[in-house]
């Protein structure tokens, strides 16, 4: 399922691309060319926006939370989150790729974090660098909270 997210769910679209769901967000975009965008491309509209959502005949979800966690939640009652896809760059939305040697990313990370990590992953579009430190862990442990 590929989506497209309004203004107001920023933090979600982040999280949702972490998990690997395909998720086309901009911070500052008219309610037409949201909609432009979902139905050209076969995107479900993430929305807070309740007259968003009723006004123009595309396929949407109205996202009823203020809260990250209870938004995750109305997200997964509908679309499950799929087994194995790739993580997506939090910036990009472009899927990661594995770095195939640690020194590929020696200056590109913090020392520490190149010392006591082996494993990278990187995006192909903007060079963002990524690996399996507290900010992973932590959104992971939300996921696993909430999947109980």
């Amino acid at each position: 399922m590929i989506f497209v997210a309004d203004a107001m769910l920023g933090r979600l679209a982040k999280w949702l691309r972490f998990l690997g769901y395909d998720v086309l967000y901009f911070r500052d975009i008219d309610d037409r060319d949201l909609v432009r965008i979902a139905r050209a491309e076969g995107r479900v509209l993430l929305t807070r926006d309740r007259t968003l959502a009723e006004r123009f005949n595309v396929r949407s979800m109205l996202i009823r939370s203020d809260g990250l966690r209870e938004q995750l939640l109305e997200v997964f009652s509908r679309f499950p989150p799929g087994e194995g896809a790739p993580r997506r760059c939090m910036k990009c939305n472009v899927p990661l790729e594995p770095v195939a040697e640690k020194t590929e990313v020696r200056d590109l990370v913090p020392e520490y974090i190149y010392i006591h990590h082996d494993l990278f992953q990187r995006c192909p579009l903007c060079g963002g660098v990524y690996w399996q430190g507290s900010h992973a862990r932590n959104i992971m442990e939300v996921i696993e909270e909430l999947n109980r």
